[in-house]
């Protein structure tokens, strides 16, 4: 029996040591599973008044940008770092602010809307759930100082996305602000994309949009 226990112990042994050895994948494996939802993290609401979505798209000929709003959403706080969250956008919400004139701005936001591009009658919601937060070393005082990955879910098509952010927890408020760069061929938005129609000329619309975020959110 002695001998059994003691072969046991060995093989125990043996098992760590190498798992100790093997630090770089297996430690950094770990470490970005646990970061993505730890155990003691706690929810912070997202304020949607006092939170700020606006997006910029370009075409061969000129450009057009507005907003979006958020429905809802919280921010996971382990500390004073953000460490994951989930948002739900109203894609019914969005607006147009270069265009001045009613009509066409109305035109403009219709077509949106439409199967040409954000199908919203069949997906009013877009959604984004942070799976990591990463911080940036050495960041500038001013600038980004995390890195964000997550899935954003646009016409129910979900794709990874990553991007820098300036992030926050201060006060029981936890902030977030980005330039977020999402290519809208990814998510089927058809209409006007060199990505799935050839000889579109100046009537081609970029693939690449832009929605910069302010968000915050509170205990």
């Amino acid at each position: 029996m002695k001998k059994y226990v003691i072969l046991a112990s060995l093989a125990g042994a043996l098992m760590f040591t190498a798992y100790a050895g093997n630090t770089n994948n297996v430690a950094g494996t770990a470490a970005a599973t646990e970061v993505a939802a730890p155990a003691k993290a706690r929810a912070y609401k997202v304020d949607v008044a006092k939170s700020d979505l606006k997006w910029h798209a370009k075409k061969v000929t000129g450009e057009h940008m507005g907003n979006i709003a958020l429905k809802s959403g919280e921010m996971l706080v382990n500390g004073n770092k953000i460490v994951g969250g989930t948002f739900a956008i109203d894609m019914n919400a969005i607006t147009c602010s270069d265009i001045k004139d009613a009509e066409y701005n109305g035109k403009l936001i219709g077509h949106l809307k439409s199967d040409d591009f954000f199908s919203v009658e069949k997906h009013p919601t877009a959604t984004f759930k942070i799976n990591s937060v990463k911080p940036i070393e050495n960041a500038a005082a001013g600038k980004p100082n995390a890195t964000v990955t997550g899935d954003l879910t646009i016409k129910g098509i979900t794709n990874p996305v990553t991007f820098p952010a300036t992030v926050s927890v201060k006060n029981g408020v936890a902030s977030a602000k980005a330039d977020v760069t999402i290519d809208r061929s990814k998510f089927d938005v058809r209409y006007g994309s060199k990505s799935f129609f050839d000889g579109l000329g100046d009537k081609a619309i970029y693939d690449d949009f832009v929605v910069t975020l302010d968000v915050t959110a509170k205990q």
